[in-house]
C-alpha cells in the first residue's frame, strides 16, 4: 500500500479539495485554491464557515476516521461491517470506505480515486470488480438496508437497483426482519405530517416482487417497501444538502448527545429565517405527538436550492417508535428536557428565547399543529395503513402529553 493516497472532493462535478491518507492512518482535508478563491462558491456545510461566514481552511487532521463531515456519509453499525467485509476493507477505515462508496453520496458531493482506481489496494484483486458493484448498491449513509433506485418505465410502478447503485432518484427502504410494517408505519406518518402541512416528498409503498435487481443474500423480507423521492435529485442535477450532524461536526456516534432541538432551531432561524423555523416546530411538535423516539441529528438536515443559501430540507424518518421500543425520552434535548411528556408550551417558549426566534411565532404554529393533529388523527387511523398496534401505542403515549392536556 502507497505511503500517500489520495481522494478528489467534487461539489457539483468541480474539484473542491483533497482528501489525502499519509502514513496509513492520518487523512487530510485541504480545500483547492480555486474553491478558496471563488466569492461565488457553492456551500460545502455550515460546519466550514466561522461565525462571519468566512471559509475554515485550517481543519484539523484525524487519525484512522476521516472528518466528521465526511465520516457522517458513510453507512452505520451492521450495514458499515457488511460493506466493509464486501469491499474487503477494515470498517474503521473510513477513507477507504469513502473510495468505494463516493460515487453516490448524499447531496451533491463526489469522492473518486485520483488516481482513477475504482477500488482500494487488496490483495484479493480476482473479485474487486464484482465487489465493487455490488458495495455501491448500499452508498447511502445511514443504518437501515437501503439502496438508490430508477422508477421503471410502463405501468406496473415497480423500481430497479441499478448494477452499481448510482444515478437513482428514489430510496428504497427494505421491511425489517425484527419488527412489523416498518415502512406502513413510516409511509402513514408521513402522510400525515404532509396533510398537517409539512414540506414532505413522494413516498409509495411498494411490493417486494415490483423491485428489480435487489442483490442477492438479503434473506426473505415480508410485507411491503417504502420508496422515498429523493429530494437531493432533480430533473436538472442533484442539490446538495447536509444533516445536522455535519452542520456541527459532531460524529456519527454522537448524533444523540451532543446537540439539541433548541441548537437546531438556532441555527435554521439564522441560516434559514422564520418560515423554515415554523415548519422546524411543526415537526418537532409532530414527531413528539406520534412518540418518534428517535430524530437524531442526522434526521434533520439543511439543503441549498441555489447552492449557497441553506434552506431545511423536506421531512424525512418519520416513524412511530415507541410500539416497537417503549421510549419516553426523545432522542435529543428539546431545550431543558428530553422526556416527551415534559415537552409543553412553556418548554417551547424557552426553546424560542433561547433560539432567538419570536415567541408567538413558535407557540402559535405548535398550538395549530396540535390542533389539526387532534382533527386529522381519527380518520387517519383508519383510513392509512397503520397497524392497530402502532395506533394503539401512539393513543396510550398521546394521553400521556402536556402539548395534548395544558392550555396554550
Amino acid at each position: 500500500m502507497p505511503d500517500v493516497s489520495v481522494l478528489e472532493v467534487l461539489l457539483y462535478g468541480e474539484q473542491i479539495g483533497t482528501l489525502t491518507l499519509v502514513q496509513g492512518t492520518r487523512t487530510l482535508f485541504a480545500f483547492s485554491k480555486a474553491y478558496i478563491d471563488n466569492p461565488e462558491r457553492p456551500t460545502l456545510s455550515l460546519s466550514f464557515k466561522d461565525q462571519f461566514g468566512k471559509l475554515l481552511t485550517d481543519i484539523p487532521p484525524t487519525n484512522t476516521r476521516v472528518p466528521p463531515f465526511f465520516a457522517n456519509l458513510l453507512p452505520e453499525g451492521p450495514l458499515r461491517d457488511y460493506l466493509a467485509k464486501q469491499a474487503g476493507v477494515n470498517e474503521k477505515r473510513e477513507f477507504f470506505l469513502l473510495w468505494v462508496l463516493g460515487q453516490d453520496l448524499p447531496g451533491a458531493l463526489t469522492i473518486r480515486p485520483a488516481d482513477g482506481e475504482a477500488m482500494p489496494p487488496s490483495a484479493d484483486n480476482e473479485a474487486r470488480e464484482a465487489r465493487r458493484r455490488n458495495v455501491l448498491r448500499f452508498s447511502l449513509a445511514g443504518v437501515q438496508l437501503k439502496f438508490s433506485a430508477v422508477k421503471n418505465a410502463g405501468k406496473n410502478g415497480g423500481l430497479t437497483i441499478p448494477a452499481e447503485g448510482v444515478g437513482g432518484s428514489w430510496i428504497v427502504k427494505l421491511p425489517s426482519e425484527r419488527y412489523t410494517a416498518v415502512p406502513d408505519n413510516e409511509f402513514s406518518m408521513m402522510t400525515l405530517a404532509g396533510q398537517l402541512g409539512m414540506n414532505v416528498p413522494e413516498v409509495q409503498l411498494i411490493e417486494m416482487d415490483a423491485i428489480e435487481g435487489l442483490p442477492d443474500g438479503i434473506g426473505h423480507l415480508n410485507g411491503q417497501a417504502l420508496a422515498v423521492r429523493r429530494f437531493d435529485r432533480t430533473e436538472t442535477g442533484p442539490v446538495h444538502i447536509e444533516d445536522f450532524a455535519q452542520v456541527f461536526s459532531v460524529w456519527p456516534e454522537d448524533k444523540y448527545k451532543r446537540a439539541s432541538a433548541k441548537n437546531i432551531a438556532t441555527v435554521i432561524g439564522v441560516e434559514a429565517g422564520d418560515d423554515a423555523a415554523a415548519e422546524f416546530v411543526r415537526r418537532l411538535v409532530f414527531n413528539t405527538l406520534i412518540g418518534n423516539a428517535d430524530m437524531h441529528l442526522k434526521n434533520w438536515s439543511l439543503i441549498y436550492p441555489d447552492r449557497r443559501t441553506a434552506a431545511l430540507a423536506p421531512a424525512y424518518d418519520f416513524v412511530s417508535t415507541i410500539p416497537y421500543i417503549p421510549d419516553e425520552f426523545a432522542a435529543i434535548k428539546y431545550a431543558r428536557t428530553k422526556r416527551m411528556s415534559e415537552f409543553s408550551f412553556d418548554e417551547l417558549r424557552y426553546l424560542a428565547a433561547k433560539s432567538h426566534l419570536p415567541e408567538k411565532l413558535v407557540v402559535n404554529t405548535a398550538s395549530e399543529t396540535v390542533t389539526r393533529f387532534r382533527d386529522e388523527w381519527p380518520a387517519s387511523k383508519k383510513n392509512l395503513p397503520i397497524d392497530p398496534k402502532v395506533a394503539e401505542a401512539v393513543e396510550t403515549h398521546m394521553k400521556s402529553l402536556a402539548l395534548l392536556t395544558e392550555n396554550v
